[in-house]
């Protein structure tokens, strides 16, 4: 059977691949969650006996920590508020072999967790992304159409994409979660991890699992705006750390096209009576043309530069190890 074969296989039976061998931790990052954290552990307890189940209290000012310490999590503080903080310390601090990513306000299903695993184990994948079925009846509106523009553009910037980029119920291997570089510090974190993925062509494998109203019944912390355009300007960023000749060609094609337009009319005039009556425009569109000569120079020298850190994170990606699997693939 194929690797996207048995992935499936085990989605749809519940196979259990080897899991009791592996150590397995549940990395659930929490700013004000105190209405529903103890529920949340309780369920993934039940859901993975063998667990650690880690709570990151990110300088919350309600009692999560206290009733996640009750609930028998381990718990830690990140002082710096911001999600991409908790996930870098996270995933610096805890050394395990498959690592379980969820939020703490209840709105993933715990009793999903082994199915991802299972599908982790049985590919074997090195990031397993739960797609979130009917986010459009729980979430905000603004949320729901934001993840499809999202989506689309990461297809669009990087020829491929997922179905759900913003999902954080994500299953990491070792090596994924030890290589990878965190450079978000807020919602934004999961776009740089699908781009990771997706830059250094890592296994991934997307399921889809059931999604739900928060259990205290308050709104997300996502800011559909605020935190759209920090998500649209970190994708910006990201497409031209990883493609850089499409990210400049696109602004020299943009300074050719505007020089051009505003030279034609010039250079007509020009032929049909040799002289140049406007000399600040054909100035400015010299000007903009040289800008674009050197948006495309800088294209072609960082894209260089860009092939040589992927080699890099790809043979530090390969060197730390491999990918959880079950003994039979």
């Amino acid at each position: 059977m194929s690797r996207d074969g048995k992935a499936a296989e085990a989605q749809r039976t519940g196979y259990p691949g080897d899991r009791s061998k592996q150590r397995i931790a549940v990395l659930l990052p929490c700013l004000n969650e105190a209405a529903a954290i103890g529920h949340v552990v309780e369920e993934f307890r039940n859901a993975l006996p063998d667990a650690d189940i880690f709570v990151y209290d990110n300088a919350s000012t309600d009692d999560t920590a206290a009733v996640a310490a009750k609930a028998g999590a381990i718990v830690r503080n990140e002082p710096a508020r911001g999600k991409g903080y908790v996930v870098r310390r996270m995933f610096a601090d805890i050394d395990a072999d498959i690592y379980l990513m969820a939020d703490g306000d209840g709105t993933y299903d715990a009793a999903s967790a082994p199915r991802l695993i299972d599908a982790m184990l049985a590919g074997p994948f090195d990031m397993v992304v739960g797609i979130r079925e009917d986010i459009g009846a729980v979430s905000r509106s603004g949320h729901a159409f934001g993840n499809r523009v999202f989506n689309r553009l990461l297809t669009g910037f990087f020829g491929r994409g997922f179905e759900d980029i913003f999902s954080g119920y994500r299953v990491f291997s070792n090596r994924f979660a030890k290589t990878f570089p965190a450079s978000a510090t807020g919602f934004e974190i999961e776009t740089e991890m699908s781009v990771h993925a997706l830059e250094l062509q890592i296994p991934v494998c997307e399921i889809s699992l059931p999604y739900r109203d928060r259990i205290d019944g308050g709104q997300s912390k996502l800011h559909t705006y605020k935190d759209g355009l920090r998500i649209l300007w970190k994708m910006i960023l990201l497409l031209k750390d990883v493609r850089p000749m499409f990210f400049f060609t696109s602004i020299a094609a943009a300074f050719f096209i505007l020089s051009v337009g505003l030279a034609t009319p010039i250079l007509i005039e020009f032929i049909e009576t040799g002289l140049v009556p406007r000399f600040p425009t054909a100035i400015l569109a010299s000007a903009i043309g040289i800008l674009g000569f050197i948006s495309l120079t800088s294209g072609v020298i960082l894209d260089s530069v860009a092939r040589g850190n992927r080699k890099i994170k790809r043979m530090l990606f390969l060197t730390a190890g491999s990918a959880p699997r079950s003994p039979d693939v």
